[in-house]
């Protein structure tokens, strides 16, 4: 654990993911999930990383810990929260500040309280006393050789109630020697010009202030950016705006915002390019699956659908994107839809190594085919690789084929007392060899993946990889009930790759049983096996 590092500029970047959005409902963070974000953030190039609250629970003090003797920090300070001191106890006495002391970070974020209300109702102190243990705590860990930034909670809806007091607690912090007084909109409650005239009156107190920000009104990133502009120089958020509630300001966007839009520069040249894929990496830790239109970092941030606009980006792809994506590692897609025109499957061809401007016949096929498919309830813009397998079949003028299957089928059966059990036989032909495999399952979906991927490893093991992710089920034409038409989105993974395929048909085996084929053929597909059939 590096203690101090320069930082880029005089600016800081402070994340918070793994304290304050550690408090969104449902995200459990192990002390070792701990760890490798730390890491990610730290190739992100953040400059201070808030670990937790050391002495307030077991977890964190054994992050700091473990983070003293495992994480070697290129680019970040990690920093350990906790509070002031508690009311009339001296600060050498305090126990929570003892294990902050004790931490082996050399930042600290102490949060107070600023708004009078809370010091009198959730301390249950005086005002006099707030400043006391604001002033203390300060003290005694700036001269046990500690950094300190003092998190102001609730201190915009204070400033409100009491604009003299949340004055003076930033003016008796800075002068107890906190190198950064953090303005906290902690009920999220704020709009960007009301920020902006509070932070630029609280510049007067000579104090240098930092902008801790909450979604509630879904400003949070707006807020931050109208803070920073009014002289913050100190910024707080959470990768993916994790955090209670609606979340914290999230830390990627301010960013970007600040580096692409205002020339600021912020992180290690070149870093930002890696946010995109740290985005996602931070999301498989935390298993909340990543947001689609997330800005910047979200797979549908540079998605473009409408045929109109496609032609447009044949001409210039900046027509319809505010930055280059590959400015923080992400990439133009192009959706294949009923609204895609001959542009859309054009520049889709050509992302996928296709030249189809110089074959219009073969265009107009493929366009065609697409639009007749969706009309039947197929959707390609969310399934890549089923749009490539098609594609393929056209420019090829037959199917990639690994394997010939002969039948399959698929058993459910309940029993009182007892799980029920699905049981799947898949017959098929690869390599030569004719296989019947049988494959069991909680469910006829998880049965049949099980059968086909079992027979079909038996000569392509790369298929052992393979990995079912994701499972959307969507009934078309609802009014039709239980003889609806059904489609089937499948998400597959090798570890490496990602891809989706979708079925259709007139109930969900059927239509899982197609995705399931077109997930086996495009993975094959693309670790380029060679085919073996016996034909």
């Amino acid at each position: 654990m590096n203690a101090g590092h320069q930082h880029v500029g005089d600016f800081h970047v402070y994340d918070t993911t793994m304290r304050d959005g550690a408090q969104q409902e449902g995200l459990n963070l192990s002390v070792q999930d701990k760890l490798h974000i730390a890491r990610h953030l730290d190739d992100l190039g953040v400059g201070y990383i808030e670990g937790g609250w050391p002495g307030s629970n077991p977890k964190d003090t054994e992050f700091f810990q473990l983070a003293a003797k495992e994480l070697d920090l290129r680019h970040a300070t990690l920093a350990a929260f906790g509070a002031t001191r508690r009311p009339h106890v001296a600060a050498a006495d305090d126990t929570l500040l003892a294990a902050l002391r004790d931490s082996g970070a050399s930042v600290v974020t102490l949060v107070a309280k600023s708004h009078d209300r809370h010091v009198e109702l959730a301390l249950r102190t005086t005002l006099d006393e707030n400043l006391a243990m604001v002033r203390d705590s300060v003290t005694h860990l700036r001269e046990a050789g500690q950094r300190v930034f003092v998190d102001l909670e609730h201190f915009f809806d204070g400033y409100r109630a009491n604009r003299d007091y949340a004055l003076e607690v930033v003016r008796t912090a800075a002068e107890a020697g906190a190198e950064v007084a953090v303005l906290c909109d902690t009920n999220g409650g704020m709009l960007p010009h009301w920020v902006a005239e509070i932070v630029a009156d609280v510049m007067g107190t000579g104090a240098r202030l930092g902008i801790h920000a909450h979604n509630d009104t879904g400003c949070a990133v707006a807020n931050s950016m109208a803070a920073v502009q009014a002289g913050v120089t100190h910024l707080q958020g959470c990768i993916n705006g994790y955090g209670e509630r609606t979340g914290n300001a999230d830390l990627v966007t301010c960013v970007a915002n600040l580096e692409l839009k205002l020339g600021m520069s912020l992180l290690p040249e070149g870093h930002l390019a890696d946010a995109t894929r740290i985005s996602h990496a931070i999301s498989e830790i935390t298993n909340y699956p990543p947001h689609a239109r997330q800005p910047y970092t979200g797979v549908s941030a540079f998605a473009h659908k409408a045929g109109l606009h496609a032609s447009a980006i044949r001409v210039d792809a900046d027509l319809y994107q505010h930055i280059d994506p590959s400015l923080v590692g992400n990439d133009m897609r192009l959706l294949v839809s009923e609204m895609a025109g001959r542009a859309t499957i054009e520049l889709k061809g050509k992302e996928l190594g296709y030249d189809l401007a110089s074959d219009p016949e073969l265009l107009a096929r493929v366009t065609d085919r697409v639009k007749q498919m969706e009309q039947a309830g197929y959707t390609f813009e969310a399934a890549d690789a089923s749009f490539e397998l098609l594609l393929a079949e056209e420019v090829d003028g037959a199917r990639t084929s690994f394997f010939d299957v002969e039948s399959w089928r698929v058993l459910a059966e309940s029993s009182r007392g007892a799980a029920a059990l699905s049981e799947a036989t898949v017959k098929l032909r690869a390599g030569g060899v004719r296989l019947a495999v049988i494959g069991e399952g909680n469910g006829p979906v998880n049965a049949l993946d099980h059968a086909l991927r079992q027979a079909i490893e038996q000569v392509y093991p790369d298929v052992a990889r393979f990995h079912l992710t994701d499972f959307r089920v969507r009934i078309l034409d609802q009014g039709h009930g239980t003889d609806a038409v059904t489609r089937v989105l499948i998400e597959t993974t090798d570890g490496k790759s990602v891809w989706v395929t979708v079925g259709v048909g007139a109930n969900i085996i059927e239509a899982s049983w197609e995705a399931l084929v077109d997930a086996v053929t495009y993975g094959l597909r693309l670790h380029e096996v060679r085919p073996r059939i016996d034909d």
